[in-house]
């Protein structure tokens, strides 16, 4: 690449190469709308199981049902959970791994390395709290721990990225503290967290990163 013979040019090109050893800046937008658009499909089904099985209110009346039954609905449950982690992780990696190649950058660099281990601790630790609180009967506060330990990882992860990440994981962290105060609405808080917000997370990505590189 020529170097730029401008001094504000040169500098923000300067910039630029300090970014990209610092920063992994190839996380791609089509891939948070990818991940919420699996989130709300796994949110609809969720629903679609809970009111096939305790009917209309089908969260709310497992919220108040006893051990036994909510031990039924638990193998249901952790396989839609894996099945939705499974395929956001897919989605990511594909779109993550396009851009990366358009940019001409690792995906699994130190970088890159270092950011899904900052994302993994949380998270993985996230998961097995939340478990035990669907065990000990504390229903309720499930959802609302997913999304502050996802959030937690987020910000946890920001250092390694772009800077709208840390925007995104505050975000889950206020959905997450709000749901425990309305645990009678955890899957509505679920789709809004890891899908809504994901996919305008993912919107404002593409537009501010993508779209004009690729016009």
């Amino acid at each position: 690449m020529k170097p730029a013979t401008d001094p504000l040019a040169q500098l923000t090109e300067i910039r630029a190469i300090m970014e990209r050893s610092s920063r992994f800046i190839s996380l791609s937008g089509l891939s948070g709308v990818g991940a919420g658009v699996v989130a709300l499909v796994g949110a609809g089904i969720g629903h679609l199981y809970l009111r096939e099985q305790y009917g209309e209110q089908g969260f709310y009346r497992l919220l108040n049902s006893d051990q036994g039954q909510r031990m039924v609905a638990l193998p249901f449950l952790l396989g839609l959970a894996t099945a939705i982690i499974l395929f956001a992780l897919v989605v990511a990696f594909y779109f993550t791994q396009r851009r990366a190649k358009q940019d001409g950058a690792v995906l699994w660099s130190s970088l890159g390395r270092r950011l899904v281990l900052s994302l993994a601790i949380p998270l993985v630790a996230g998961g097995l709290f939340c478990l035990q609180l669907y065990l000990k009967s504390a229903l309720g506060m499930v959802v609302p721990g997913m999304l502050l330990f996802y959030g937690v990882a987020l910000l946890n992860a920001s250092k390694y990225t772009l800077d709208e990440i840390r925007l995104l994981g505050l975000t889950e962290i206020a959905l997450g503290l709000v749901a425990t105060l309305l645990p009678g609405f955890g899957l509505a808080f679920f789709a809004l967290g890891f899908g809504l917000c994901h996919i305008g997370y993912g919107l404002l990505m593409y537009n501010r990163y993508e779209r004009i590189a690729q016009s």
